[in-house]
Parts: structure tokens; C-alpha cells; sequence
């Protein structure tokens, strides 16, 4: 009820008024700074987080979104990222482009050189949509880096699995639009460029790869077993080939499933499952509001099966997670869409580091790039984060707490801005009002931060460049030019830092409450 809502957060607040409070609290989080010890293990296994277009924005926005659904304020809360001892900052910029897309980051981030718009897999010499500069540019992944030295790979995500942000970690193309080879120029066919979709059964042997995209990997007119009445879901492949059944016959002698809904998914198991191939959705997957419970694993269970599978092997795992959504949401200027898509994320993180421990586990989270949003105003403490401004400004008219730059939000009338009094901004299909009119809103070009725990997490310090990354992991984890990590120092049992927010309040708040309280 709203009224205990209110009698808890006036008692958190009186405490706040405390000036000991905060006292006590830093001197707890410095006496853990303190404590801590430098895990110089190596990383047996990396999970790396991506939320696509988690900006620092996003992230404070849906932390206290992930607060005020436990009703609470919201501003206090911690979330499983926060608890990650090690931060620091990328600059995410393109080769071409001061403000970077999908496809170039990743493949900064998994390739570890910078490059072009629109380009995956190849270096800045590659250049958008030509195919004759692909040859002789490719780069490889850590993903791939991984496989080579004997571990197994996984991919997880909330989009097609041939998106930009995964194609990186298996794909060398001009073109990051190259689904299938239906969406190909003819002249890069002729060429010999090969789609993205073709090539995740191709270029690298990859144990478990969950998400979106089957109607890149079947037939063109190919019913969706799903949604088989709609012409928008059916095969869109040119060259007859199904690449699923394909998929399947290539693992003779291995177990390997293929689902597309959640009760085949649910029913998998991975003590005894080699491979994985779930697409759940014929393109992206529903957004975590308008999932349907019966049919799509949110994406906290996808990366638990994921991880359950490739834990079995006893040389480690390497496993990209991406939280895809939370940038469309944020095209679409519907803030709340792109949070609840980044609450969904943290409670995926949560869920790795309980299947996992920092002794050998390396666990980053990371972003690719921003977004033109804002976190504005003066709202009072605990005010929706999806709310209003409860004041009027200069034009008499209020304004939501999240705007964006620019996006499809922009309207002005009589030169004026829309009242929204009235208006049901916590909807998860509002779309936030925006300062300059665009169909789609746009990136931001601002550092992202990068966090993380386990093995040699120290690494990942101060204002990098977004190429560096992959270098770190493969250093932490012995797998990259770099050996000289594994002939060093016997292993310590673990990072001292918190595993959860719980451990964190037990580590931090909880003396400081008792003290206060006596």
C-alpha cells in the first residue's frame, strides 16, 4: 500500500537527516577499497554484458526505475552492476564518425581495432557496403580467440541474432544490413560476400547462441512456425538454403537442440546439451513489457541455460550478453521501454554472478554507446522517474524528468508544446518529447563506462579507448598474443568485493543502521 510506502521511505529519509549516516557509510565503503585485494587469477571464464545504447543515463534512470518498482524511492537502490569494484571509461567514437553505431563499436569492443559505420568485423580499411574492401580487412573476436584455445562460446541476446552487435563476434561484412542474402546488392554477391546469417554457421564454431532472426535462416515464403498466417515472419532467404536444418546437420555425434519457444526451451537440458540454437522471435525478440510469458525466457533465464551449458567444459567459457532492446526503446523515444529493457539486464548480471564466482569468472558490463537522453529538472526525491516535472516552466506547460535531443517525440503546436497534463507518461508506449524532430532519436557520442569483477579486473581502469577492452579480456583470460598471465603468481580465492547488492547493504548499510539506531 502506498501509505507503508510512504511511512518506510519517512523513516529513510529521517535517518538520512543524520549527518553520522553518511559518515559511517563512506568510512564502511573505504575500509572495503581498503580490504581489497587484486585478483591476479587467471580468467578460466569472461561473461561479457552489453546493454545496446546504456548510456550513464540510462543506467542512473533505471536503477531508480529498478528501486521504485520495489517501492521504494528508487535513488538508493543498488543494482547487480553497482556492486563491481573495478569502473572506468571508453571513448566510443568511429574511425568515419564522431558518434559511432552498433556495428562499429562492436567490433571495437570484440575485435579490438576501431572502425567504420556500419562495418562488422573489419578494419577501418573496410568501407560501408563495398564488398571489394572486405577482403583482406577481416578481423577476428574474442569470441572466436576463445574457441580457438579450447573453450566454449556462447552468444545471448534480445535481438536477431545477426544484429549488429553479435554479428561481430562471428561475421566479416561491409554491411551490417546483410541479413540474409535477400537483403545483399547483387554485385556483392557476384563478388563473393556471403550474408551474416550464412556466415553464423560458417566462420566459427559457436556451442550456444540464443535470441532472434529466424526468418533469415530458412527459405524465402518459409511459414514461421509461430506466427505462420504473417507474410512479414516467413523466409526471406533467395538461396533456398535453411539454414537451421543446415546447423542441425553439421553437429552429427553431438547433442545439439533447436527451440523456438519456451516450453521446448525450458525442457532443454544442459548437463547433457552440446549445442543450442533457440530463436525465439522471426526478427527481434518483444520488448521485456510486451513479452509473452509463455512463449520468450526473459533474458536473465537465457543467460542462465547459457551459461549451465558451456560451464561443462573444463577449460572455461567465454559468453557475450546483450541487452539489445534498451537502444530501440530508446530509438522509439520510449523511455520506459528502453529502461525496463535495462532493469531485465541487471537482473540477468544478477543471475551470472550467482551461477559463477570471481575466483575464475571474469564479469564485465559495458555499453556500446549512448543516446541523446536526459535526466532533467528538479524533481523531488523519489519522484517517478518516468513522471513529470510537477512545476511549470516559462511556456506554462510541465515536462517529463526524461526527455530526449532530438527523436519522433518533437511536437510543437501553435508554438507551442503539447500539454500532458492529462497524459499517462509512465505508459510504456509514451514517447518522451524531444527538443528537435527526427524519425528515429539518435546515438550520443559521450564515454560509456565499463565495469567489472574477477580476475585481473583491475585492468579495466580510467579513459580508454573502446578497442582496448578485448585486448584485457584476452590478456586475463591467456587466450590472446599475450601469455605471460599464466605463468604468473599461485591463484588467491577471490575478489573481496560484495557478490550482490544484498552482500553490498549487509557489507555497508546494515552496520551503519544498527549503530544509528541503538
Amino acid at each position: 500500500p502506498l501509505a507503508n510506502v510512504y511511512d518506510r521511505n519517512k523513516i529513510h529519509h529521517m535517518i538520512e537527516e543524520k549527518p553520522e549516516f553518511w559518515r559511517q557509510q563512506a568510512r564502511a565503503v573505504l575500509r572495503l577499497a581498503l580490504d581489497r585485494k587484486l585478483n591476479t587469477n587467471v580468467a578460466k571464464n569472461i561473461v561479457l554484458f552489453v546493454g545496446d545504447g546504456m548510456g550513464i543515463t540510462t543506467v542512473t534512470a533505471a536503477r531508480i526505475l529498478k528501486g521504485q518498482l520495489q517501492n521504494r524511492t528508487g535513488e538508493e537502490t543498488i543494482m547487480n552492476m553497482d556492486t563491481f569494484p573495478y569502473v572506468g571509461l571508453v571513448k566510443v567514437y568511429a574511425v568515419d564518425f564522431q558518434i559511432p553505431d552498433s556495428a562499429a563499436t562492436a567490433t571495437a569492443y570484440l575485435c579490438g581495432v576501431k572502425a567504420n559505420l556500419n562495418t562488422v568485423g573489419l578494419s577501418a580499411a573496410g568501407r560501408n557496403g563495398a564488398c571489394r574492401s572486405q577482403k583482406g580487412n577481416e578481423v577476428t573476436s574474442i569470441l572466436k580467440w576463445a574457441k580457438d584455445a579450447g573453450k566454449s562460446v556462447g552468444i545471448v541476446t534480445t535481438t536477431r541474432v545477426q544484429h549488429a552487435t553479435p554479428a561481430a563476434a562471428y561475421a566479416h561484412s561491409a554491411s551490417r544490413k546483410w541479413y540474409c542474402d535477400t537483403d545483399m546488392p547483387a554485385a556483392a554477391k557476384a563478388q563473393g560476400c556471403r550474408d551474416i546469417a550464412a556466415q553464423l554457421l560458417s566462420n566459427t564454431d559457436i556451442d550456444v547462441i540464443i535470441g532472434g532472426g529466424r526468418k533469415y535462416m530458412t527459405p524465402k515464403g518459409t511459414r514461421d512456425p509461430e506466427y505462420p498466417l504473417d507474410p512479414s515472419a516467413r523466409g526471406r532467404r533467395s538461396d533456398g538454403r535453411n539454414l537451421i536444418s543446415e546447423w542441425q546437420h553439421t553437429k552429427g555425434g553431438k547433442v545439439a537442440r533447436y527451440v523456438w519457444n519456451r516450453t521446448d526451451f525450458d525442457a532443454v537440458d544442459p548437463a547433457t546439451t552440446d549445442y543450442l540454437l533457440a530463436l525465439f522471435e522471426p526478427g527481434d525478440l518483444r520488448y521485456e513489457l510486451e513479452r509473452d510469458l509463455s512463449m520468450d525466457p526473459p533474458l536473465s533465464d537465457t543467460t542462465e541455460k547459457a551459461i549451465r551449458i558451456l560451464q561443462k567444459n573444463p577449460k572455461g567459457f567465454f559468453l557475450l550478453v546483450e541487452g539489445g532492446r534498451i537502444d530501440q526503446g530508446h530509438h522509439a523515444s520510449r523511455a520506459s521501454m528502453a529502461l525496463h529493457e535495462t532493469v531485465e539486464l541487471d537482473n540477468a548480471v544478477g543471475r551470472a554472478l550467482e551461477l559463477t564466482g570471481d575466483g575464475d569468472t571474469l564479469t564485465m558490463v559495458t555499453a556500446d554507446h549512448s543516446h541523446s537522453f536526459t535526466f532533467n529538472g528538479f524533481p523531488f526525491r523519489g519522484n517517478s522517474i518516468l513522471g513529470r516535472r510537477p512545476s511549470l516552466r516559462l511556456d506554462m506547460m510541465p515536462y517529463t524528468t526524461l526527455m530526449y535531443g532530438n527523436g519522433p517525440g518533437h511536437k510543437i503546436v501553435n508554438n507551442k508544446r503539447p500539454d500532458i497534463r492529462g497524459v499517462d507518461t509512465e505508459s510504456k508506449d509514451y514517447i518522451q518529447q524531444a527538443a528537435v524532430p527526427t524519425e528515429s532519436e539518435t546515438h550520443g557520442g559521450e564515454d560509456v563506462a565499463v565495469l567489472a569483477r574477477g580476475p585481473m579486473a583491475h585492468l579495466f581502469h580510467g579513459v580508454q579507448e573502446q578497442s582496448y577492452i578485448p585486448h584485457a579480456l584476452a590478456f586475463a583470460a591467456c587466450i590472446g598474443d599475450d601469455q605471460s598471465h599464466c605463468e604468473t603468481t599461485p591463484p588467491i580465492p577471490r575478489s573481496s568485493a560484495p557478490t550482490s547488492p544484498a552482500a553490498w547493504l549487509i557489507a555497508v548499510l546494515v552496520p551503519v543502521l544498527q549503530n544509528l539506531l541503538r
